[in-house]
């Protein structure tokens, strides 16, 4: 133990003492108003009260630590001691390298594992994110994500529960039936649309209202308040659906007529 360490203890221990030389030039007898409390000591370390059986006990090394301000233990996780120790107690403590996040901000739910500091190994990202690079990353999404369809992030396509296909954000425009047959559409890569059928069409049409809001919501356009082709060809004839009113009917597919085309996904 060094001097200066020695005179530490030293110094505190006496600060814990009754004083003596007082107790014997007051007229009480009472030892614990002369400050003698405890009924033994740590060890027999300390001063017994002339008048009783109480004794003034010396200060163990830890108490005289922690009255110095070394107060903390550092065996947490992943803590470890800051700064020289008394008594295997430290000031402050700091906490290793691995624990670098806060985990906290946009996109985080919290830390994973435990805390060293309020700091963590590694983060639990929230829904639609992901942990990449030390960092929760918004998801690149792909696919039927409920009732969106997803390409690189994007949505492509809305549906509403009641659907088992999706459809397009926007109309291809407005056409004759033999132009509209020749077109290809593609909601991603490699994933081709269809045309739908008067059936898909009166679906649409009995959920516009809930489909028409998933499509303002997400960057596309409402369904138009006019005449939609039909995908099915019987002979020359084809089935149109009017959006703004639900009637369908037969329609002769070569006439100079042109009606919007709207595809659907209907396998993915």
């Amino acid at each position: 133990m060094s001097n200066m360490k020695l005179f530490l203890l030293i110094g505190t221990s006496l600060s814990f003492l009754p004083t003596l030389s007082l107790a014997q030039c007051v007229a009480t007898q009472d030892c614990a108003t002369l400050g003698y409390t405890e009924t033994s000591c740590n060890g027999g370390k300390g001063v017994k009260c002339p008048f009783g059986n109480k004794w003034a006990c010396l200060p163990t090394e830890v108490e005289i630590c922690k009255k110095n301000g070394f107060t903390e233990s550092c065996t947490g996780t992943g803590q470890s001691g800051s700064g020289k120790s008394c008594g295997g107690l430290y000031a402050e403590c700091s906490c290793s390298s691995s624990y670098p996040y806060t985990c906290s901000g946009t996109g985080y739910a919290g830390g994973a594992g435990s805390a060293c500091g309020g700091k963590y190994t590694q983060c639990k990202c929230a829904a639609e994110y992901e942990w990449k690079d030390g960092a929760c990353k918004q998801k690149v999404l792909n696919g039927a994500q409920g009732d969106l369809y997803y390409c690189n992030g994007k949505v492509v396509g809305v549906k509403t529960p009641e659907m088992n296909f999706y459809v397009a954000m926007n109309d291809i425009g407005k056409m004759e039936w033999y132009d509209a047959s020749d077109v290809n559409y593609s909601f991603c890569k490699n994933l081709e649309g269809v045309w739908p059928n008067k059936e898909r069409l009166l679906t649409m049409y009995n959920n516009k209202s809930s489909l028409n809001n998933l499509l303002s919501m997400n960057g596309g356009k409402k369904l138009t308040e006019d005449r939609y082709w039909s995908a099915e060809l019987y002979g020359n004839l084809t089935y149109i659906v009017d959006m703004s009113s639900g009637f369908s009917h037969q329609w002769r597919a070569d006439l100079d007529y042109s009606y919007y085309v709207r595809p659907v996904l209907i396998s993915w």
